[in-house]
């Protein structure tokens, strides 16, 4: 998830549940404010109906008159029960109807003398009253049927509220982030185009005296140190392998005149001979240092241009074969390849034709007998070519390392060599953008895979 993404996230989070926390005090203090309401409104209706008993001459005749008067006027679906000192009842306002209450009401009434009960249906609000020297026990109870529906309609608007603010804060918390981060995604791609070749290109600087522009100013200064690392590293592999090229042609030239003449005995011949062929090892590997000094990975494909594998492979092998007489190679094409296939990839064939000698190398010095299969598998998707030799194989534990640099294996113990060879091999293919892989199909079978994507 980018920063902008998580950013927004986070503040759409934060702000809503801050909005649902006001908009859920809001609910329950309005609650609050209504049931407190509607209690005073009872209460306001219990001493209104104590002042008329009080004022009353004749109760019993007066009250059906004054009540139906006055029903609607306080409180919606009143009901009121109205008894005497000794607990019976004197006037009900519920007519045709059995009449019916809780006798241990009135008993907590002498004890608390009023009591309000929300939790019943409908609310209960009830209190004695002495009038006149007598205790009257008055039990009113009504529905607040409107301050529930100002309360529920209250809840509508609240969740209406908060699912539209939620969206609109998320959709603003999107775009201003993405308005505050826009310098910042600017930098990111001017760094992205820097490359090797363009090291010596400078990130604008906006002047703004922020992060961003101090960010900016750090990675000015980061690629200017870099690139005289990388020049200076880059002139002293370029220079140190064109100085190292010269003596080493003359000593290989030397050494083959040498090794013409016939008066050597059996054991310098051999150590000429031996000589010669590190000299040809050590050519190669500086032909190689040389060829990759003058490409990267960035600009590679620039200069790509369609390579027959095949001619690669036979021209490798010619190469390894004047070191190697007695290796024989075993060219194949797998059944598996349909007929029109072309055997062309895109790349450079100064560089693939590196990766295949080194292979032949590995195979004539490594090999039991001293010969190498070619075997060649072309897809609509990939071009593989296997390698495949007869000897030792590598152990599992190093095969993993099997492509770092300087990483010679238990089976290459009195045999010369570098162990730089299969991680340039590795590199050449990197900047093909193709892999090579190593396995042991059978015993005492060695099979490096070089597979190119089409």
């Amino acid at each position: 998830m980018s920063l902008k993404r998580k950013i927004a996230l986070n503040l759409s989070i934060a702000f809503s549940l801050l909005f649902g926390i006001v908009m859920t005090v809001i609910y329950i203090s309005f609650n609050d404010f209504r049931r407190d309401e509607f209690k005073e409104r009872f209460r306001q209706r219990l001493e209104f109906t104590s002042h008329f008993i009080a004022k009353s001459k004749d109760f019993e005749e007066e009250a059906p008159v004054f009540f139906n008067e006055n029903s609607d006027n306080i409180l919606l679906n009143e009901t009121i029960l109205i008894f005497n000192n000794k607990k019976e009842l004197i006037y009900s306002t519920i007519k045709d109807k059995n009449v019916t209450w809780d006798d241990g009401l009135l008993q907590e009434l002498d004890q608390k003398k009023v009591i309000y009960s929300e939790k019943t249906v409908p609310e209960i609000y009830a209190a004695v009253r002495n009038i006149n020297g007598e205790n009257y026990y008055i039990l009113t109870s009504a529905f607040d049927t409107n301050g529930k529906s100002k309360l529920e309609y209250l809840k509508y608007l609240l969740i209406t509220s908060y699912v539209m603010s939620t969206l609109l804060i998320g959709f603003f918390s999107y775009y201003f982030m993405g308005q505050f981060l826009k310098p910042l995604e600017d930098l990111n791609q001017e760094i992205s185009e820097v490359t090797a070749h363009k090291l010596t290109t400078q990130i604008p600087v906006r002047n703004s005296n922020d992060e961003i522009d101090v960010l900016a100013q750090s990675f000015n200064t980061m690629i200017i140190r870099l690139n005289d690392v990388f020049q200076s590293q880059k002139d002293f592999t370029a220079s140190a392998s064109h100085e190292i090229r010269t003596p080493i042609t003359r000593m290989a030239f030397q050494l083959e005149n040498l090794i013409k003449f016939e008066q050597h005995s059996p054991e310098t011949l051999s150590s000429l001979k031996q000589i010669q062929k590190d000299v040809y090892q050590l050519s190669d590997l500086t032909n190689s240092l040389l060829l990759l000094t003058k490409f990267d990975k960035e600009n590679i494909q620039s200069i790509y241009e369609e390579v027959r594998i095949d001619e690669v492979i036979f021209e490798s092998f010619e190469a390894v074969e004047k070191s190697y007489p007695k290796l024989k190679m075993d060219f194949l094409i797998s059944e598996n390849t349909s007929e029109n296939a072309l055997l062309t990839i895109k790349g450079i064939q100064s560089l693939l034709d590196i990766v295949f000698i080194n292979l032949f190398k590995n195979a004539a010095v490594y090999s039991d007998n001293a010969e190498v299969d070619v075997l060649i598998t072309e897809t609509p998707s990939y071009l593989t070519v296997d390698v495949i030799s007869h000897g030792d194989i590598i152990p599992e534990e190093e095969q993993t390392k099997l492509f770092e640099a300087f990483m010679r294996g238990n089976n290459s113990q009195n045999i010369s060599g570098s162990g730089l060879g299969l991680r340039i091999v590795k590199r050449i293919l990197e900047y093909h953008g193709a892999e090579i892989k190593y396995s042991s199909p059978a015993n005492l079978l060695n099979k490096f895979s070089v597979i190119f994507n089409k």
